[in-house]
């Protein structure tokens, strides 16, 4: 019997379920609903689509360098527990291996990989993760560089992951100034790499807001505007070093900008090194957390 693909959605909207696991549901029961859904109960699945609904906001971020690509991932759980359990952890290096390996187009064509060491896809692989270890499990982006020399670097045991991309010249091992220069975007966070993707619209916002707070202070509203201009301009160059990777200052050695810091280790090498690219995921990052009982979520976990 014609599995339709309204059929395959229908189930997933009743089931919550993958659409393989839907195809393959409905094929094992010649299409009928019922028996469908039996099946994916059967096979647990059901059961881990209802934890789908439920808030992962922890797990952990995760950066490597693999086969020579570059790769960082960020995979969400439920609890902090199980960010440190080994075989979640195994499931996020796999994870990472997979993006490495197949070089996915986005977050669909990556749950639709063969999972790295296994005949099984990754969403497959996830939700096998959601039975196995009890809590809702999501891949929630990644991010892959291919091309010049890449330095992951982990901060706190997967709470932030950061991967920089360098172009490095002169056959020198740019791994420190790599994992330095991470470890700086791991704390500070930058808006952007440089001053340059800076954009006119947040310079206006930012000009607007520097000329009101000095309309605002009695000292500075009576001077010209011309002297405001140029005060407005002065302030930018502050903005840049705050917001903007190359031109902050290097956080261990206060005499550099990481610009600098970056040419100067580099010619220590005998070398050239230009920054490229990074990527900084934080883990649950802008995901709205379930403030619960701590005494409650230890009950919880027992009771599984």
């Amino acid at each position: 019997m014609a599995i339709s693909a309204k059929d395959v959605q229908k189930l997933r909207e009743m089931t919550g379920c993958g659409m393989m696991d839907c195809k393959k549901a409905l094929t094992e029961a010649n299409g009928d609903m019922n028996e469908a859904i039996e099946y994916l109960r059967e096979k647990g699945l059901a059961a881990s689509a209802k934890k789908a609904g439920r808030i992962a906001a922890e797990g952990m971020a995760y950066a490597a360098v693999i086969d020579g690509v570059g790769v960082v991932v960020e995979v969400n759980a439920e609890t902090d527990f199980v960010g440190k359990n080994e075989k979640f952890v195994d499931f996020v290096k796999g994870v990472a291996a997979t993006v490495a390996a197949c070089n996915p187009a986005d977050l669909d064509a990556l749950m639709a990989c063969t999972y790295n060491g296994s005949t099984m896809l990754v969403q497959e692989q996830q939700q096998e993760m959601v039975l196995v270890i009890g809590e809702n499990i999501k891949v929630r982006r990644f991010a892959r560089f291919d091309g010049g020399v890449c330095v992951p670097y982990i901060h706190a045991g997967g709470k932030i992951g950061v991967l920089v991309q360098l172009n490095v010249e002169g056959g020198i091992d740019a791994t420190e100034i790599g994992k330095n220069v991470a470890m700086q975007i791991a704390a500070l966070n930058p808006r952007f790499w440089d001053k340059s993707q800076v954009t006119e619209d947040v310079l206006a916002e930012e000009k607007k807001i520097m000329l009101a707070q000095m309309d605002n202070d009695p000292k500075m509203a009576s001077k010209p505007e011309q002297v405001k201009a140029k005060i407005v301009e002065g302030k930018l160059n502050k903005f840049y070093s705050e917001n903007c990777l190359l031109q902050q200052e290097y956080v261990k050695d206060g005499d550099f900008t990481v610009e600098k810091y970056i040419a100067s280790a580099a010619k220590e090498l005998g070398g050239t090194v230009t920054f490229l690219n990074a990527v900084r995921f934080e883990k649950g990052e802008g995901i709205e957390k379930k403030q619960e009982n701590f005494a409650e979520e230890i009950a919880k976990q027992l009771a599984k």
